[in-house]
């Protein structure tokens, strides 16, 4: 099938968020994130995601380039109640309608405020239940703002609350079934590659035969982050089975070509693949931190069941902690320093000890932006991973600021214990 075949196929949406705390950084968009994964999950693709101020042309302009672009617009913010909330009044005009109160709507804002927060229904309160009379209501039990959904030109139009909760309930209970309803969408799924170790570039060489080889309904992407790259291969059709064994059939031939540097062949974090090496092993890890202040622990309890495989850190960023807790000696520290290979030995012995784990990771280092010398300049960092039987250790020496340096820091120290849990397990 060829390319101009495939676009035809495709069902595109745009988002547009709507909200001058997006445009300058006091509030983070994640409601975009959410709401493309959920749709590619029902096979519309996204075409673009832009944000605009509180601005009736630039809400405007922005609804006529996304509708030039795309079958499904979906927009979320500025349906609150105060005057700097125009996206309904915006919409009514956009579409030519007239302002009315729905009655369903109303009669839930009032239940909100008389029997729920005990207090009096405002006029402005009464403002949240007004609608234009062209669109579908899509009511809202989980706030007082509904969601409202247009038709022009053949283009769909959903304007949804911005507060996540409300977005995602009502996306859920109305949004996604009504899609896959109104439009004949097509299969699309996903194959996801962690690879460690190898840049994008050097990547990109290594399987350049392969990637030419891929079908035009086929699309590979490159994401790097923190020393790995996700390999992702995006496929698109209508018999989901013929896809998916295809996906599996390219993905057997891809393995061979970069199998010094895999991980996992699932969309995972590497903390995600540690804890599920663990599990399955029916065995447990400590951290001894330093330089990373705890950031190891928070990776490794961020998913739920993390109990079973993790019992918890030292975090030993003071000297005096290395030597009480982790039992590094004074001879250690004064003959190499907190940033060397013995006291990071010294640092998994001493968590191993104390945590009675059946691995641990330690980390020490100097994480910038001061701190640092010739011998050990800033970014220099010692990890070290083991067991009872055995520990090793590498030094890296990243560039980055204190920030990244954290995170690559403790990347490279889960990847280093899954390494050595698969040789020395």
């Amino acid at each position: 099938m060829d390319n101009k075949a495939m676009e035809q196929k495709k069902v595109n949406a745009s988002i547009i968020t709507i909200g001058d705390e997006l445009l300058i950084g006091q509030v983070v968009d994640t409601n975009s994130a959410w709401m493309a994964q959920e749709l590619n999950r029902i096979g519309i693709w996204m075409k673009r995601k832009i944000a605009v101020g509180d601005d009736r042309a630039e809400i405007i302009r922005a609804l006529d380039n996304e509708s030039a672009e795309s079958d499904i617009i979906l927009i979320t913010g500025g349906l609150g109640p105060t005057a700097d909330d125009i996206t309904k009044t915006v919409l009514c005009e956009y579409f030519g309608g007239n302002m009315v109160v729905d009655e369903q709507a109303l009669l839930h804002v009032k239940h909100i405020f008389e029997h729920i927060l005990k207090k009096p229904v405002t006029e402005v309160n009464r403002k949240q239940a007004e609608v234009p009379d062209n669109c579908k209501v899509l009511q809202n039990p989980w706030g007082t703002a509904p969601g409202m959904w247009f038709e022009k030109n053949g283009r769909v139009f959903i304007s949804l609350p911005g507060v996540p909760i409300e977005m995602k309930g009502i996306m859920q209970k109305y949004v996604l079934d009504a899609l896959k309803t109104h439009f004949a969408l097509p299969c699309i799924l996903h194959q996801t590659v962690l690879v460690a170790g190898i840049g994008e570039s050097v990547l990109a060489e290594v399987i350049k035969d392969w990637e030419a080889d891929l079908p035009p309904y086929i699309k590979l992407a490159y994401l790097p982050n923190f020393g790995f790259v996700r390999l992702r291969m995006t496929g698109w059709g209508d018999d989901k089975n013929k896809l998916e064994k295809e996906l599996e059939d390219r993905l057997a031939t891809l393995k061979p070509l970069i199998q010094e540097w895999y991980v996992i062949d699932e969309d995972m974090t590497i903390q995600q693949v540690v804890g599920s090496i663990l599990k399955g092993r029916k065995q447990t890890v400590g951290t001894a931190e330093s330089c990373t202040g705890g950031y190891l622990a928070h990776l490794l309890t961020m998913d739920a069941g993390a109990s079973s495989n993790y019992k918890g850190s030292v975090v030993s960023y003071d000297n005096q902690v290395k030597k009480d807790l982790l039992h590094v000696s004074d001879e250690t520290l004064e003959s190499t320093g907190a940033v060397s290979k013995e006291t990071i030995t010294q640092m998994v012995q001493g968590a191993l000890d104390e945590l009675k784990t059946d691995y641990a990771i330690a980390t020490s280092g100097i994480m910038g932006p001061d701190g640092g010398s010739e011998g050990k300049p800033v970014g220099m960092v010692w990890i070290g991973v083991g067991n009872k039987e055995k520990i090793v250790s590498h030094c890296f020496n990243f560039r980055f600021d204190r920030q990244r340096n954290i995170e690559l820091t403790a990347m490279n120290a889960l990847n280093m214990l899954r390494k050595f849990i698969i040789e020395n397990g």
